[in-house]
């Protein structure tokens, strides 16, 4: 039988392999990132990477998929009990990401209503597939892109307001270029739609026009709207380039300019708005370049 210290590497052991299963624009087994904080990470995102899968993958119905969330949810609720009375958690949970994200938390100081956050998001991944305005489309990007971004930054130790600010706008600005790109894929394979649907309204956009892949004035004027507003966004963040240092700032800078070539492609071809963009190998480097060469 294993001892306590045992079972926390098992753990984290099993976080690192699922994180290393899965490709992902996700530093998580990175080598920039500092070695310290490899499978701290990796704790977060085999959380994160299963309660997504419960939302989107697999043939569960709608009720199956809650009911699993749910159960992360319940166990999150004890993990927090716990360490609020500075109970030991290991005792009343068998499950190997829990144990290592609860001692992620305790270490880092990270709070606990972020992980609810995401749990939020994903439950609304099953829940939602369209949004009234604009206000609704941040308030899932309050929960599902804000919360990994000041996870990062508590594992840092750079979680000071401005740059926890910063990097919420430079998440939010990721979620929504990732919506634009993959606006046929998400209409396709399930039925979500992240546009907000007075806005379709105001440009005389129906949703079975993006279904049927119509492409004209209307459509193209709705997406550049979209676009301009979260470019603008986006690099408001831009600050937090220049707050951090050392490797991770460097790995920061490197998502910061790969979200930045991917939405100059989305203006730049907005006639094919259901074409999702691709990076070349020659702007592999000049993400590089900006990641180590410039803020």
């Amino acid at each position: 039988m294993l001892n306590e210290k045992e079972r926390l590497q098992a753990a984290y052991r099993h976080c690192m392999a699922l994180a290393k299963s899965h490709y992902e624009n996700f530093p998580v087994a990175s080598r920039l990132l500092n070695k310290q904080l490899r499978f701290p990470v990796s704790a977060v995102y085999a959380f994160a990477r299963n309660a997504d899968d419960f939302a989107d993958e697999g043939d569960l119905n709608s009720a199956q998929r809650l009911e699993y969330l749910e159960i992360y949810s319940s166990e999150l609720r004890l993990l927090e009990e716990k360490l609020t009375t500075n109970s030991y958690f290991f005792h009343t949970s068998d499950n190997p990401i829990f144990i290592a994200l609860a001692d992620v938390i305790q270490k880092f100081k990270i709070p606990i209503h972020l992980f609810h956050n995401l749990l939020d998001a994903f439950k609304s991944d099953v829940n939602k597939t369209r949004y009234a305005d604009f206000e609704e489309v941040l308030a899932y990007c309050h929960n599902s892109a804000n919360p990994v971004g000041r996870i990062l930054l508590y594992l840092n130790n750079s979680a000071s307001e401005e740059n926890l600010n910063n990097s919420d706008a430079i998440c939010t600005g990721l979620q929504l270029i990732n919506f634009y790109q993959d606006i046929a894929q998400d209409i396709d394979e399930n039925n979500r739609l992240y546009i907000p649907m007075n806005e379709m309204e105001q440009f005389n956009v129906t949703v079975d026009d993006l279904i049927n892949r119509v492409n004209n004035a209307n459509t193209q004027a709705l997406i550049s709207l979209q676009l301009e507003r979260a470019k603008k966004l986006y690099e408001s963040g831009k600050p937090l380039c220049s707050h951090l240092s050392g490797r991770f700032a460097i790995e920061i800078r490197m998502i910061f300019a790969g979200g930045s070539l991917v939405l100059d492609k989305l203006e730049s071809n907005v006639s094919s708005i259901y074409l999702r963009p691709r990076l070349s190998g020659k702007d592999k480097i000049k993400i590089l370049w900006q990641a180590f060469f410039r803020v």
